[in-house]
């Protein structure tokens, strides 16, 4: 009993923070403002901490990884893994609501105002993999930037050779230290994540009962079964019985982050302490991990079918012409890939879908409503999807 204890304390103390939390967004949604702070303070300290790891971890995988070969397969293997995961999320989806109708949907007068944005293309693929300034690749708002830089700067360190031997012990101690750092934040985690918790309760569970409960419903819904059944068909194809046995055992933790933060970069630092108890070596985990977190979303696949889906509802289109459905499945893939690395790229998405179907402006604030209520789920679906890719990168690639 001791030993299930000392393995589950933090799981544990992390429920109860959860449960308090809740309750209190439940039943005294009025202090809530005044609590709030504790998790902003908690998610600060998080973001903080994960950049550096973000540059640490990629850049000393790199220059660890022995053969160049086993660097180009991990790649092409991480690459097919997350287009068949977000295709695969999105088909189901596709079915989810071909056998689930939704009925009853009508225009919405809400109106939601996104951010404009008047930069050219051109400015915005620049911005999209670089930046002007040092200074700037350290902001989560660059994580590409980032990525790209930590890449290069693992590449060179190999070639380095002998001369550089100094600069990869650097970039292996600064890896540890990072790691030790976050272990020492995540301790306060009970208390920064009910805090959280309570307010995301407060604020957004009122409006889960109007005008968009049957999508939502749908969406959540098919979300779990996704969760529940392809995740751990993943992880039995990725290394059989065990493999579903040491992810659900390890996914606790990273699945509670992402439903209490709606972060998948707060929830980094869990997917790769989980990764490293279930087994993935850190020469994959570090690399599939931190990529997949901006690129890789099952959860905003599946919200860009069903806010697709609600669009052509409120305008009295067939969602189901094959041509549709194939767009349809063009847009997921750029949303969850390419708009996963720009800051509101959901909106891009949106717009991306408005122009390609030639829809009503009329049709934006629903499925921006949408994309909010839907945001806690997929986010666990979106970051916990990087732990189980990393573990199906490793069935095909041994390092």
């Amino acid at each position: 009993m001791k030993e299930v204890l000392k393995n589950y304390s933090g799981i544990i103390l992390l429920l109860f923070g959860i449960t308090v939390g809740s309750i209190i967004g439940i039943v005294a949604p009025s202090i809530v403002d005044y609590i709030k702070p504790l998790g902003d303070i908690f998610l600060n300290l998080l973001f903080v901490s994960v950049v550096p790891l973000v540059f640490f971890a990629v850049s000393n995988s790199i220059a660890s990884l022995e053969q160049q070969s086993k660097f180009g397969k991990i790649m092409v293997t991480m690459a097919f893994t997350f287009l068949f995961f977000i295709l695969t999320a999105a088909i189901f989806t596709i079915c989810a609501v071909y056998l689930f109708p939704v009925s009853g949907v009508s225009g919405s007068k809400e109106v939601v105002e996104a951010a404009s944005d008047n930069d050219s293309w051109g400015n915005r693929i620049v911005g999209f993999f670089t930046v002007g300034e040092f200074t700037q690749l350290f902001s989560r708002q660059n994580m590409l930037a980032l990525l790209i830089f930590a890449f290069m700067t693992g590449f060179s360190a190999r070639k380095a050779g002998e001369k550089g031997q100094a600069f990869r012990a650097f970039i292996a101690s600064g890896y540890e230290v990072m790691k030790e750092l976050l272990l020492l934040i995540m301790k306060i985690a009970p208390i920064g994540l009910g805090a959280y918790f309570a307010y995301q309760v407060a604020t957004l569970g009122p409006q889960l009962f109007g005008f968009y409960a049957k999508p939502l419903g749908l969406y959540y819904i098919a979300g779990i079964v996704y969760f529940l059944v392809f995740f751990s068909l993943y992880a039995f194809m990725a290394k059989g019985q065990n493999g579903v046995k040491s992810f659900w055992t390890n996914a606790i933790y990273p699945t509670l982050t992402a439903l209490s933060t709606c972060s998948s970069f707060a929830t980094m630092p869990a997917n790769l302490l989980a990764a490293t108890k279930i087994g993935v070596p850190s020469q994959i985990s570090n690399i599939v991990i931190p990529i997949g977190t901006t690129l890789h979303k099952n959860g905003s696949s599946m919200s860009s079918i069903i806010k697709i889906y609600v669009a052509f509802l409120i305008i009295g289109r067939d969602f189901f012409d094959p041509m549709n459905l194939l767009l349809a499945l063009g847009i997921t893939v750029f949303v969850s890939i390419v708009a996963g690395g720009i800051p509101n790229g959901g909106y891009i998405g949106e717009m991306l879908m408005i122009s390609v179907y030639k829809l009503p402006q009329e049709a934006i604030p629903a499925v921006m409503i949408i994309g909010t209520l839907v945001d806690p789920l997929a986010t666990v679906l979106n970051a916990v999807g990087q732990l189980v890719a990393s573990m199906f990168v490793n069935r095909f690639v041994k390092v």
